[in-house]
């Protein structure tokens, strides 16, 4: 799935079961951490001028954090900056698997065998790869749907709680945005 995909999702866990807004925030972050293996792209991308083609994506992205041990030292990390740490942790983990859970359902690749699998266990052991054959290509329309709806419910949240997904990114925008949606609710309700 989308990286927005993922970060509306882990943003709507959060709403419905956290309370502090920083504990929030760590919750849904928690959604696309797996992806920070695939940053290799970016060094790869950097390194092609000077002739290191690398491989890093290819080499590390869903070994490093798509799995059991990624999730366990995030939901760690992120209980001790939370509020309250245990149920952080706990929703953090359901997050991060959420995210997985995402992938193994809609992240296949260009070509009809090209299936991305999950190394659960990686990058400790390949002993749980888990993998589905009917894995969804990353631009189907089961993901596109998914993001539509996420995203719908997201603003109707917002204009019922009074805050969005953009305020994981900054507060001010955030209320900018739901006045601007509260605004536009009202008019068209008349």
């Amino acid at each position: 799935m989308h990286v927005v995909t993922h970060l509306l999702i882990g943003w709507t866990v959060a709403e419905h079961t956290v309370r502090e807004r920083r504990d929030k925030a760590l919750v849904a972050w928690a959604s696309v951490v797996p992806d920070l293996d695939g940053l290799g792209l970016l060094a790869d991308w950097a390194g092609g001028p000077f002739g290191d083609t690398g491989g890093y994506y290819e080499q590390f992205h869903r070994i490093l954090l798509h799995g059991l041990p990624g999730a366990a030292v995030c939901a760690a990390l992120f209980a001790w900056f939370a509020q309250e740490k245990r149920r952080v942790a706990l929703w953090v983990l359901v997050s991060y698997h959420l995210h997985l859970v995402g992938d193994l359902l809609g992240s296949r690749g260009s070509g009809p065998n090209d299936f991305w699998p999950i190394f659960y266990l990686s990058p400790l052991s390949n002993a749980l790869t888990l993998e589905w054959c009917g894995q969804w290509p990353l631009t189907s329309w089961q993901n596109t749907t998914i993001t539509v709806v996420l995203m719908v419910y997201a603003l109707a949240l917002a204009v019922r709680r009074g805050h969005s997904p953009v305020g994981l990114f900054s507060p001010k925008a955030d209320a900018k945005f739901v006045a601007v949606l509260r605004n536009r609710w009202r008019a068209m309700r008349g």
